[in-house]
């Protein structure tokens, strides 16, 4: 009626959406779009999950849906991987990714290698998710980053959402991709809002798996990060722009297959790089970034060397200020461009 009459009609205005929330629409959507669609892990059913992503979904799909498993990664990894190949697609919830290590010859032995073994005769469509890296105050047995860890390893998708937006996005690709994917999220974002676009809001919204976002455009350095650290760097690049330093800052995303390519146009743009991440630096994802820029056409236009900002170099330590230390900060990020640019 009100478009007889000739009146405009507004479109629906984005929303703030937790990460939380934007995980649990995603599992909700796609345990509705598809039959074949179960989750699976410690906590999920009964009690809507350690934290709360799977809320309302036991009591919506059932038993044969959310099924709640033993204390036993090994045994319920091995079970999914199993669906899996018998054409289910499960997503497997590790509680702390950390606790992945009990069933890391399932996640790359069995899920990984499989679809190469068999000449491409099996399928493992299979998603492995839960949070990743430091939270707070547990110490060094459950803060370790695992991207380095899985996205060496091929016959794996790798992806690491930051925003609410990236996470339903990543969930919805990564479920309906015929690939195993390891999805690292993490703890200290769940109840953070983020604003969620109408396009977003769509039950057919995905993000492809493979494609960095530039977060922030900027002329004189690429900062690239992947999850909770590209807010960091959000921060730090609003801190040097009142000093005139304009930072693009990459959102990776997806970490294998990795989108270099986004990374060399802007690396050709602004000539200098910074490489942002939470995990370790032996080995590390900043590692194979600057490797893949020295070795690609975008190293002749750097006029400095890249310069990395990790985690410290030890186990996670219990004690704040010392796991302060250990975390890269706003200021570590800030002093890193300023090395970067000589200033």
């Amino acid at each position: 009626l009100q478009q007889r009459r000739g009146l405009r009609l507004s479109a629906p205005a984005a929303i703030q959406v937790t990460v939380r929330d934007a995980l649990n629409q995603a599992l909700d959507e796609e345990l509705e779009r598809d039959e074949r669609v179960f989750l699976l892990g410690e906590e999920v059913a009964q009690y809507d999950g350690a934290y709360k992503i799977s809320r309302g979904l036991w009591k919506k799909y059932g038993d044969k849906r959310v099924i709640d498993t033993p204390i036993s990664e090994m045994g319920f990894a091995g079970i999914a991987v199993g669906a899996a190949m018998a054409g289910l697609r499960p997503v497997c919830e590790f509680m702390t990714f950390n606790f992945s290590m009990q069933a890391i010859d399932q996640v790359i032995n069995s899920a990984a290698k499989t679809c190469y073994m068999s000449a491409g005769s099996i399928a493992v469509p299979i998603v492995f998710r839960g949070p990743n890296g430091a939270s707070a105050g547990v110490a060094a047995q459950h803060s370790q980053c695992f991207a380095a860890w899985y996205g060496h390893c091929p016959g794996l998708k790798v992806v690491s959402p930051w925003s609410a937006e990236d996470a339903k996005g990543l969930l919805k690709a990564s479920i309906r991709d015929d690939n195993p994917v390891v999805m690292l999220e993490n703890e200290l974002l769940y109840g953070v809002p983020f604003e969620m676009s109408e396009q977003a809001q769509s039950k057919e919204f995905v993000i492809p798996i493979g494609k960095a976002k530039i977060e922030r455009p900027g002329t004189h350095v690429t900062l690239v990060s992947h999850s909770r650290p590209v807010g960091h760097c959000l921060e730090a690049a609003a801190v040097l722009s009142k000093e005139g330093v304009e930072c693009e800052v990459i959102n990776l995303r997806t970490i294998r297959p990795m989108d270099i390519e986004t990374v060399e146009a802007s690396v050709v743009k602004t000539n200098h790089l910074v490489t942002v991440e939470g995990g370790w630096p032996q080995f590390g994802v900043g590692a194979e970034i600057c490797a893949r820029i020295m070795e690609g056409p975008a190293f002749n236009y750097l006029d400095a060397p890249a310069v990395r900002v990790t985690g410290a170099d030890v186990p996670m330590p219990y004690a704040k200020i010392l796991e302060d230390n250990c975390i890269p900060q706003v200021k570590d990020i800030v002093f890193a461009v300023k090395k970067a640019l000589n200033i």
